[in-house]
């Protein structure tokens, strides 16, 4: 049996969270194989803790300290597994705790296509297949194929299909029927040779217009309009503290859409299968959010969506703002906003 990884005790996780929170974790281990999971887990110390599984911590908002025990995932490696020349595709494969960014820019330096909508999205693989990520018209299980994960009570190793993902709008079997289960080891996309540009989605067109491209944009051109998009909008991490959008779209009935278009005439909304998602961020906006800071924190000035944390806030302060939004939004249209980001 392999020997488990250090177990260091009493850890800041400043480094290992977007927000930059000062918080600690009684227990920490990295792990940068199965094999070194399987052994933590089998730790007396580790199997009686609290888990919570740590990739580019991009996607969380500690509130407190964490008592329990933080696993490190540092699982690496970038391949193609399979080609289909029937189909013109290949299989990719990364591991979980590969940079998201990273896989972006593998896949096109191989002149692969399909995710390039998904570029510069902060945080790791591991990460992505378990709130199905998206952006740009684009989501993970537009490409996915399976993932392997390690099942935290007997250090099983699973494959998990498509189908068994249950992927749904920023969700997963993992947040839901699973959650707490799974530790996510690897991720597999199947990915084209041949390129079909999705630009029909928010500022893409005419970014690339302002680029000079007018027509049949290539994978790499959308992935730049995607990332100049990105940081004219968002906040660098290593800049201001945040964790990208706190809040997901809500989806609306057709119903409920039409009512508050009759009120708001301005109101954006985009067709999805049983209704109409409305962008969080101009109902947010709306309700004179955008730019309102108090002190170290507050709501950026260019996106209404992100919090921020310009340096020593609380995550008390940012959760407690982010219930203040959720309640205005709620009072002024009638709609409920729900977070994206993991509050702990």
């Amino acid at each position: 049996m392999s020997s488990a990884p250090l177990l260091e005790s009493n850890v800041s996780l400043r480094p290992y969270n977007t927000f930059g929170m000062e918080v600690k974790a009684r227990l920490f281990a990295r792990f940068t194989s199965v094999e070194e999971l399987r052994a933590l887990l089998a730790l007396p110390e580790v199997q009686q803790a609290e888990k919570l599984v740590l990739g580019g911590g991009s996607n969380l908002l500690f509130t407190q300290d964490f008592d329990g025990v933080v696993l490190k995932n540092e699982i690496y490696g970038l391949e193609i597994i399979g080609q289909d020349e029937a189909t013109d595709s290949a299989l990719v494969r990364a591991g979980a705790g590969e940079s998201w960014h990273g896989l972006v820019q593998y896949t096109l330096d191989q002149n692969l296509n399909g995710i390039e909508n998904l570029s510069l999205i902060p945080g790791t693989v591991g990460a992505a297949p378990l709130q199905n990520i998206g952006a740009y018209g684009a989501e993970l299980k537009d490409t996915f194929d399976h993932l392997e994960a390690v099942e935290i009570s007997t250090g099983e190793l699973h494959t998990f299909t498509h189908e068994q993902c249950g992927f749904g709008y920023r969700e997963s079997v993992f947040k839901g029927p699973l959650k707490n289960r799974f530790i996510v080891t690897g991720v597999v996309l199947r990915l084209h040779r041949s390129h079909q540009p999705n630009v029909g989605y928010g500022a893409i067109k005419t970014t690339l217009q302002d680029m000079g491209i007018e027509s049949e944009p290539t994978a790499r051109q959308v992935s730049d309009a995607v990332i100049s998009i990105r940081r004219s909008k968002l906040p660098d991490p290593a800049q201001i503290g945040n964790a990208g959008s706190f809040f997901k779209n809500p989806e609306l009935s057709q119903q409920k859409f039409d009512e508050l278009k009759a009120r708001y005439a301005d109101l954006p909304g985009y067709p999805v299968p049983g209704g109409v998602k409305v962008p969080a961020a101009w109902l947010i906006e709306q309700c004179g959010w955008k730019g309102q800071r108090r002190g170290p924190y507050g709501v950026h000035d260019r996106q209404a969506l992100v919090l921020v944390n310009h340096g020593g806030a609380q995550g008390q302060d940012i959760r407690d703002l982010a219930y203040e939004i959720i309640a205005s939004v709620r009072e002024k249209f009638g709609v409920e906003l729900h977070p994206e980001v993991n509050i702990l």
